[in-house]
């Protein structure tokens, strides 16, 4: 017999799904969900199997909340998207207030939640993308790579930033293209998640105020 919540997780791309398998479907389910969870589909071809991972476009996103929010099987759907390279029509995108990065963000969910209005689904979008989180993982990645270089860079950049979820979204300074710069045989699909999971989840969310606060709505 099944716990009594089902949360969904839908998730934009690989490395996403690695962190969600690793450490927050454990985690909730320690918390009392069932947990499901599928990578964002961006493509239905007519034959074939459909292509899975990135986003172009709001109604893509759209189009996969409105079909899993049809199983009423799901008590709650929420998402792990990045807020870097968020597609511009998205609700919210275009009147951004021109505050701190956490008011921008959250911004931009409550207007997804205002457009879908369904009291079912808590977006959630990752500040500023997924490898904010190996921003936090510094250390660990420094030691998969043997790189004590590498961890002080990274380090370095989190404090400058105030944190790992404040490194920017600027095309050439986002983590990810932060991470290649420094390190260019870095692999976002396995070397993130690696480091992340040997961080954990307390370490990562005492760095991540955004991911800690969206995982305590589920706490409660």
């Amino acid at each position: 017999m099944r716990p009594e919540r089902h949360i969904h997780l839908l998730l934009e791309g690989q490395t996403e799904e690695a962190v969600a398998a690793g450490l927050l479907q454990p985690h909730l389910e320690s918390v009392g969900w069932w947990v499901t969870r599928s990578v964002l589909i961006t493509r239905r071809p007519i034959k074939g199997p459909a292509r899975r991972g990135g986003l172009s476009s709001w109604a893509k996103l759209r189009g996969e909340i409105d079909r899993l929010l049809r199983g009423q099987h799901i008590d709650t759907l929420t998402t792990v998207i990045d807020y870097y390279g968020l597609p511009v029509d998205t609700p919210g995108m275009a009147d951004r207030p021109a505050g701190a990065a956490l008011q921008r963000v959250v911004h931009v969910e409550n207007a997804i939640s205002a457009v879908v209005g369904n009291p079912r689904f808590v977006p959630h979008l990752t500040m500023h993308e997924t490898e904010a989180w190996v921003y936090a993982a510094a250390s660990q990645l420094g030691e998969l790579m043997a790189s004590p270089r590498l961890a002080r860079t990274l380090q370095a950049e989190s404090g400058a930033a105030g944190g790992p979820e404040l490194v920017n979204d600027g095309p050439h300074t986002a983590p990810s293209k932060r991470l290649l710069a420094h390190w260019p045989a870095y692999d976002k699909v396995t070397d993130g998640p690696l480091a992340i999971g040997e961080l954990g989840l307390p370490a990562l969310r005492r760095q991540c105020p955004h991911l800690d606060g969206w995982l305590r709505r589920f706490e409660e």
